[in-house]
């Protein structure tokens, strides 16, 4: 009997990873946006949409690898390493805030949005592209240029686009914490009502 009980406690330990293994990993690259910056840890965004994936009973895991501050091209060298080890079935690339903050290039930001697609592709994973836009103080004319390249690129690529991640909430002051650039804890089921549409059809 003891044998038994030993036997039968390694089955179901060796089975425990294989059940794991069955999830389809969803990686998440981005930016402060996602990485819940100056929010209380469990109320961002991306772990409100592992709790609604876990209450459907669907079979995916989230990997949330956002890291505040990045840019595209933090992103697009983080990439590799990340779809090695994950091998995730669907990458939701929410990177380019920065670089617009910043005043980067737009040449080369939407270089490394189209290399990141176009490494996630070759990974076998379907692509989300979430759209960012600036405030109109950053100038009109590049606010407008950086606003239109995510549906460019997404129109391009023939991948799925959340428009304006912010919808909804943009012109909302006490929707932001007091640098005004980050979203506070309330306005992240909105945030995540942003994504849902464009991401639930990619889960079938």
């Amino acid at each position: 009997m003891l044998l038994a009980l030993v036997l039968l406690g390694g089955a179901l330990w060796l089975a425990a990873p294989a059940a794991h293994s069955a999830s389809k990993p969803i990686l998440v690259l981005g930016d402060s946006l996602s990485a819940e910056y100056g929010i209380e840890r469990g109320s961002g965004w991306v772990t409100l949409l592992e709790q609604k994936l876990a209450q459907a009973r669907a079979p995916y895991a989230v990997v949330n690898a956002s890291i505040s501050g990045d840019t595209t091209s933090g992103g697009r060298n983080r990439l590799p390493a990340l779809l090695r080890q994950h091998a995730p079935s669907i990458v939701i690339i929410e990177l380019g805030a920065n670089d617009g903050l910043r005043g980067l290039s737009l040449l080369v930001t939407e270089t490394n949005l189209r290399n990141m697609v176009a490494e996630a592709r070759k990974a076998k994973a379907k692509v989300l592209l979430v759209g960012i836009q600036l405030p109109p103080n950053y100038g009109p004319e590049y606010a407008q240029r950086f606003g239109s390249m995510f549906p460019k690129i997404a129109r391009d690529t023939k991948s799925a686009l959340v428009p304006f991640l912010l919808e909804g909430i943009a012109e909302l002051p006490h929707m932001f914490l007091p640098d005004r650039l980050h979203p506070t804890a309330e306005a992240q089921p909105i945030i995540l009502d942003n994504v849902w549409p464009h991401l639930s059809p990619l889960l079938r």
